[in-house]
């Protein structure tokens, strides 16, 4: 029997293994040998939690109770973000894009935030476009979508701490932000634009579309290339003709589909016309 360490519980090869397997199943997420000690990090929080004294009992519960699952996904999943993070994707948005937007007839915008996390990239589409489209006649909706449970209840408060919010615009701070004891909060004039959902982007997705953008920044990394490129081509289908798909700065879909070209900075634009085409080779990219 192989031990990670010796530490406070004893995770086997064989516990890591179903780990590995398990995280990769239900969530696409790849988890090399070098995330060892990360895994146990996150997990075992889980087994204090729940009274037990080693992995393999923790293995077993979660094949035992149905529930512990998502307790697993979201320990496992990574939620960094911050408020106009990548910056350059919002001054696109709202220089570029804004003015065509509003020249065109059809008064319908549906944006989606496919990795929401605690909400400040919604949050932060929310305020760009509020500058434009709040008047009667725009129907304006962002869907924000997260696998992970505990930070879609925290996004939807939108409650977070004084700090947060230091690089924010005078603009935005002024307009859409009111301090209070516990921090700040979002108005509700944003709030009313986004609907968050639980969703797993591995799994069905109930939505139609067309959305006019879809953001799906530094998630992509944590899959590998068919997964990778199974998401893409579903991206795809849901995009409007003149849609836009953003991702993050260090990620690309070279290699993994010929339906976009880029545009800008981590920006793409289906190609017009062109048949889709997923390219996709089993190589495994894993958790930077």
């Amino acid at each position: 029997m192989e031990l990670v360490d010796k530490k406070e519980f004893s995770m086997t090869k064989k516990n890591f293994e179903f780990i590995q397997s398990l995280a990769y199943e239900e969530t696409g997420i790849v988890l090399p040998e070098r995330k060892k000690h990360m895994v146990y990090s996150r997990l075992s929080r889980r087994l204090r939690h729940l009274g037990l004294d080693n992995f393999n009992q923790y293995c077993d519960h979660i094949q035992s109770e149905p529930g512990e699952l998502m307790n697993f996904v979201n320990a496992l999943t990574t939620n960094l973000t911050a408020f106009f993070r990548e910056e350059h994707h919002f001054d696109y948005l709202d220089k570029e894009i804004t003015p065509l937007w509003r020249r065109r007839r059809n008064k319908r915008l549906r944006i989606w935030s496919s990795a929401c996390s605690t909400g400040e990239e919604p949050y932060s589409i929310a305020m760009t476009l509020a500058e434009h489209f709040s008047g009667s006649e725009w129907d304006l909706k962002i869907l924000a979508t997260d696998l992970d449970t505990n930070v879609l209840s925290k996004a939807a408060k939108g409650c977070y701490a004084e700090d947060s919010i230091t690089g924010l615009a005078d603009r935005y701070r002024k307009k859409y932000i009111k301090i209070t004891p516990n921090g700040i909060q979002i108005k509700q004039s944003i709030q009313n634009k986004i609907h968050f959902k639980q969703l797993n982007l591995l799994q069905k997705w109930p939505m139609t579309g067309p959305f006019d953008v879809i953001f799906c920044r530094n998630v992509l990394i944590y899959f590998d290339n068919e997964t990778k490129a199974k998401i893409i081509a579903k991206f795809r289908k849901l995009l409007a003709p003149d849609g836009l798909l953003f991702i993050g700065h260090s990620e690309t879909l070279t290699n993994l589909s010929d339906e976009f070209e880029l545009i800008g900075q981590t920006i793409y634009q289906p190609l017009r016309g062109g048949h889709a085409k997923v390219i996709g080779e089993r190589k495994k990219a894993v958790i930077g």
